[in-house]
């Protein structure tokens, strides 16, 4: 296995453990029994979604870079909600400012939305609109990986939008 193998590996195998968090997550917010877990995630979820964004953010720039995949008009525009949240934790945290946590889920949820939006392209293969049209794009609906019968591009991003949102509801609990 040569090292963009074993990256492309490790990103898929990251975007599981995002979503065994993501249930977690959705598990302890759903009772008041594991208030204790709560107050842990809450005095770490800043750290913990500046970790998300950042390995989204130099996920999608190591498939663009260096395995060269063209990012399409739906991809450019998911970076666009992703890659201001590292600069943002990592502003929140040098400043101890909690302030940003409605401005990073207000990201993360449009984000997702759009990640949904081009997993269903691809996985219904619909050509709503042709981003090659654009004249700088390949097609929103093409697929450059899928592993485990489900992971995309595109799945990866809902997967840090998901739980970076789920952090920041976390950390606006009170």
């Amino acid at each position: 296995m040569n090292k963009i193998e074993f990256i492309s590996s490790l990103l898929d195998y990251l975007t599981i453990v995002s979503q065994v968090i993501i249930l977690f997550l959705l598990i302890i917010l759903s009772t008041k029994k594991f208030d204790k877990a709560v107050s842990l995630i809450k005095k770490k979820s800043f750290k913990l979604s500046l970790v998300v964004a950042l390995v989204a953010t130099l996920g999608s720039l190591f498939y663009s870079e260096i395995v060269n995949y063209t990012p399409c008009l739906l991809c450019w525009y998911q970076r666009i909600f992703m890659y201001p949240q590292v600069i943002l934790f990592s502003i929140a945290l040098f400043l101890k400012d909690k302030g940003i946590a409605i401005y990073a889920l207000s990201l993360s949820m449009l984000g997702g939305m759009l990640a949904l939006f081009h997993y269903y392209i691809q996985l219904s293969n619909t050509k709503l609109t042709s981003c090659s049209t654009v004249g700088y794009s390949v097609s929103c609906s093409d697929n450059f990986i899928m592993q485990f019968g489900y992971i995309t591009i595109p799945m990866m991003a809902l997967s840090a939008f998901i739980l970076i949102s789920l952090l920041m509801i976390v950390s606006l609990k009170k």
